[in-house]
């Protein structure tokens, strides 16, 4: 059953046209945050598609870190927010046979299956290359990267967030022209924007997964001779690989950290809330660096409602539904905002079946890889 298309107030204008507002250049950063932070982003997102009538996974520079590297892999695949939202509630809509690769037996709560590598457990550092350079010269090194270096490889298997992939994507790469999915070098802590030209060559599937790779977690991930873990240990967000790229306008969602100061009353909200700070001046100044540039930045962070709702344990799945629910509420009451509802009036309009659920069941059932692949092909033909 398809319940009726919502039909709230839209910041797009109904009455432009496709060919008047097409030369707007749009990037998308999507930011580290577990499961939690990963479903906060399918939240934001719908409320995203929903107030503007603008299709995220159409941004002409899509950027994942982490969790995020997880919902831009599957944007860009094809897989709008609405849909998303309604498989997460546990609903079998029509469409999820169309990629025809079994989406709708897959879990509920992708990134939130955990089982064990079947390696042997490795004694020591993680990375011994990491951590003697680390600790030779800390101050090239970001926090994080300099703990990743000591901790012991993870003993969590990677696979069942590469299996999320490629039920979607198989073992290839979204026609998606500069869809970047960001890890670190776990011998040099260096990043990588695997997707981006000078990266090495790697499945959509391998790329998320090592942008997921906590160190100490999850085992890192083997791409070409070299392994890959977590891109958040350079940065929750790395939303400065944006600055200089031509675009208008970034809009940046970062699950980890947040405008809201809330009542810190145990241990773990105390070191949760210095982790979000640290997240905050660092998304600030990358922030900075990309409006230098000449392009406008518009950072969406959960509110208090987003931080109650989450807790302080991000992989933990039991409340992901929730979180999804108030982060689109949160957000969608952020956008509505008058200012906020200027800067974004201009975002180009998306495919319907990609922006909105349909108010009933299509004729057909929805094949989001041909609907994808369409983004491109529609611009190509406006150019």
């Amino acid at each position: 059953m398809w319940p009726a298309a919502t039909s709230e107030d839209h910041l797009d204008d109904a009455n432009d046209s496709l060919s008047d507002r097409c030369g707007v250049r749009v990037g998308l950063v999507l930011g580290a945050g577990g499961v939690l932070g990963g479903a906060w982003l399918v939240g934001g997102l719908h409320a995203l598609a929903t107030e503007t009538g603008w299709d995220p996974g159409s941004a002409e520079y899509l950027v994942g870190t982490s969790a995020g590297a997880m919902i831009a892999g599957l944007s860009a695949s094809g897989v709008p927010p609405w849909f998303m939202l309604a498989h997460s509630a546990g609903e079998t809509p029509d469409a999820v046979e169309a990629t025809g690769r079994g989406s709708g037996a897959a879990s509920r709560s992708p990134g939130a299956e955990y089982q064990l590598h079947r390696g042997v457990p490795a004694l020591g550092p993680g990375s011994w290359p990491l951590a003697l350079a680390s600790l030779a010269r800390p101050y090239r090194y970001s926090p994080a990267a300099v703990i990743a270096g000591w901790l012991p490889q993870g003993l969590v298997s990677a696979e069942p967030l590469k299996e999320t992939i490629r039920r979607v994507a198989g073992d290839g790469w979204p026609a998606h022209p500069n869809l970047w999915m960001m890890a670190c070098d776990y011998a040099t802590g260096r990043r990588v924007a695997f997707g981006r030209a000078d990266a090495p060559a790697a499945s959509l599937a391998d790329a998320v997964a090592a942008s997921c790779a906590i160190p100490g977690f999850y085992r890192p991930v083997e791409i070409g001779d070299c392994r890959y873990v977590d891109g958040g240990v350079a940065s929750t967000s790395n939303l400065d690989v944006l600055a200089g790229r031509d675009l208008d306008l970034v809009i940046c969602l970062n699950p980890t950290s947040s405008l809201h100061a809330p009542q810190n009353r145990t241990l773990g909200e105390r070191a949760a809330a210095v982790l979000r700070q640290a997240s905050g001046r660092r998304l600030g100044r990358e922030a900075r660096k990309v409006r230098e540039r000449g392009t406008e930045v518009v950072l969406i962070q959960p509110t208090v409602q987003d931080l109650d709702a989450m807790g302080t344990n991000l992989m933990s799945s039991k409340r992901r539904h929730e979180v999804i629910e108030t982060a689109v509420r949160t957000v969608s009451a952020h956008l509505r905002q008058p200012e906020l509802r200027a800067r974004l009036r201009d975002l180009p309009p998306g495919e319907p079946m990609l922006v909105r659920r349909p108010s009933a069941a299509p004729s057909e059932p929805l094949d989001f890889t041909r609907l994808a692949c369409a983004r491109w092909q529609a611009a190509a033909t406006v150019g």
